[in-house]
């Protein structure tokens, strides 16, 4: 039995995955998380809010204040902050950004978290298909009315929480909302393939924009197979993941990437990259395709009604 007890903790080890060493504090400095009232973004505020304020970002404002008074009692930290969110909605990005605008002078890492899986068919308020609405084109406007925000309180990173799942991905822009046909898992890796996208092609940008390439960073991750909630829409998928529990990480093992991409030192000045496991990983070819990357960031902007050079 000691073998086998053994074999099962190096397995659980395994499965584990990368952890983040990094001590940095985050006094004085800002970071706002979508989604972090539940799984690995309530793991990764109860982190960051061990090292400094933190404004969770959410649609369920009293999930969210539950989650935000446990993480406060916690840490001894009274600065995690309920915030109001819905990215399935562009009216409420836009009031999210205006009152964050005008009550905090200064933002040092955005983590793009929160995210939806295999919805049945449905759209956003604004008539986006939701997998592509919520995960790729909500955080894609929110980032887009921070980013002055972001590069006056540079360094800055930002941080875009994709999925293993973007290999199965690929852009359908003959049928970017699913009009002609739908398949809810498929529609969840393309809009995680569109995450790595947009991380790319963001920092190619900011690149340029700035003096100091360690000035401002982008980088997207893998969490890993999470133990969370995120799979709620499926029943197999909830079924599945009880039976094989076993092998999948914890919501505070899947946030160790999140956290590593927002404090390490080491990562100062890598931009464009993507992480797995506290450590970069293999991108598919889809993901590294910069004409993709670049007719995604225009129909992006076409669809949200914005100008984004």
């Amino acid at each position: 039995t000691s073998s086998l007890t053994a074999a099962g903790l190096s397995r659980r080890r395994y499965v584990a995955g990368g952890q983040c060493k990094s001590t940095a504090k985050l006094e004085g400095k800002v970071v706002i998380i979508t989604g972090a009232n539940t799984g690995i973004g309530k793991e990764t505020a109860r982190d960051l809010a061990r090292r400094g304020k933190v404004i969770v970002a959410c649609r369920d404002i009293a999930k969210a204040e539950a989650a935000a008074s446990e993480i406060r009692a916690e840490t001894g930290n009274q600065q995690v902050i309920v915030k109001k969110l819905d990215l399935a909605d562009t009216k409420s990005i836009r009031e999210f950004a205006e009152k964050f605008l005008a009550e905090e002078k200064e933002l040092h890492i955005l983590i793009n978290n929160a995210g939806v899986m295999l919805c049945p068919y449905s759209k956003t308020a604004d008539g986006f298909e939701m997998h592509l609405g919520v995960n790729h084109l909500g955080h894609f406007l929110l980032t887009f009315l921070l980013l002055e925000r972001l590069k006056q309180s540079a360094p800055a990173r930002i941080v875009n929480v994709s999925s293993l799942a973007h290999h199965g991905g690929r852009i359908r822009f003959h049928d970017l909302h699913g009009e002609k046909s739908y398949n809810r898992g498929l529609a969840y890796c393309h809009s995680k393939l569109a995450n790595v996208l947009f991380t790319r092609e963001l920092a190619r940008r900011l690149q340029g924009k700035c003096h100091r390439r360690a000035e401002f960073t982008a980088n997207a991750l893998h969490p890993g197979s999470v133990h969370s909630e995120l799979v709620r829409h499926s029943f197999v998928m909830m079924w599945l993941w009880k039976i094989f529990s076993f092998f999948l990480k914890t919501p505070w093992e899947g946030a160790q990437t999140s956290v590593y991409c927002a404090v390490a030192e080491e990562l100062d000045s890598v931009t464009g990259q993507y992480f797995s496991d506290c450590q970069p990983a293999y991108v598919s070819p889809r993901g590294r395709d910069d004409e993709t990357a670049k007719k995604l960031w225009s129909v992006s902007c076409e669809l949200l009604g914005i100008q984004w050079d």
